[in-house]
């Protein structure tokens, strides 16, 4: 029996008629005739009462009409389900991001937008460093991730450049260097710094630490932390100043003051990564989505 079967048997049904039902279906009388009589002979019962104005159904093929229509009905739906996943409507999206990520308003602008215009995908949010989660991107733990570059040797890993930011100097409160609008990396030369590990995100870490040399100056760490949110409260603490993206104001920490840097500055880029051999339908549906925020601005 196939699933062709249980619709010629509908349209009699329906119809009340095999010519009619056969127009509608597009098929000769007689063929159709010829599925049915083989459709009643493999489940050995007659499904209709025939007679010279058309058929009727039996009492075992009312029962079978009503199966029928559900399976009908479900194979339709499985069909479009499988369609729309394949169009990356429905299905999941595992999303990782640098914990820095959330403050600037693209990604959860980006999130919130994929969510409305795809709301039957399943959206899941992890929060790592840029290695780990270059790792968990490779070994299909996450399906994208919101990174810092460079991303060190990936050649099976796609990156898309989403946009970089300004870094900022984040001053405790009440600091001498904080009555300036503006402040140059010289500046900093004899003070302490907060900074995360290199492991964490060697571009940017990379990049602070080359405008500082730049500047004249190697930066003195005192105090390493992995989370971003952490350095902010420990230089609202005291125990020194630091070099943030401007996104990093969005931490509302009464302890801080931010300055923008007078001349060469360190700059705060964000890719977005992905498999470069992922099929997955809903990964292409948020790397266009992003394209066209990237366009609107």
């Amino acid at each position: 029996m196939e699933l062709r079967h249980l619709r010629y048997f509908l349209a009699v049904a329906e119809a009340q008629h095999f010519t009619r039902a056969a127009a509608r279906l597009g098929i000769g009388q007689p063929p159709l005739s010829q599925q049915i009589r083989a459709l009643e002979t493999e489940l050995g019962t007659p499904l209709f009462l025939r007679h010279s104005r058309g058929v009727q159904l039996t009492e075992a093929g009312r029962a079978f009409a009503e199966d029928a229509r559900h399976i009908v009905s479900a194979a339709e739906r499985a069909v479009e389900r499988a369609q729309r996943v394949a169009a990356g409507d429905v299905g999941r999206l595992r999303i990782g991001m640098i914990n820095s990520a959330p403050f600037h308003p693209f990604v959860p602008r980006a999130i919130r937008e994929f969510g409305h215009r795809y709301p039957e995908v399943r959206l899941s949010l992890d929060e790592n460093s840029t290695p780990a989660l270059v790792e968990d991107v490779r070994s299909e733990q996450c399906d994208i991730a919101f990174v810092r570059p460079p991303l060190g040797h990936a050649a099976d890993i796609a990156a898309v450049a989403l946009f970089d930011e300004d870094v900022l100097v984040a001053l405790p409160n009440g600091h001498p260097l904080a009555r300036f609008e503006s402040l140059s990396l010289w500046a900093l030369a004899g003070e302490r710094f907060v900074l995360f590990p290199r492991t964490v995100g060697a571009g940017l870490y990379d990049e602070i630490i080359a405008s500082c040399r730049r500047a004249g100056f190697s930066p003195r760490i005192s105090q390493e932390t992995s989370q971003v949110t952490s350095i902010v409260n420990l230089v609202a603490a005291g125990l020194g100043v630091s070099l943030v993206p401007a996104s990093m104001q969005q931490v509302h920490s009464e302890g801080v003051t931010y300055r923008p840097i007078a001349g060469e500055a360190p700059r705060a880029a964000m890719v977005l990564i992905h498999r470069r051999d992922d099929p997955s339908p809903t990964v292409a549906r948020m790397t266009a989505l992003l394209a066209d925020l990237g366009e609107t601005g």
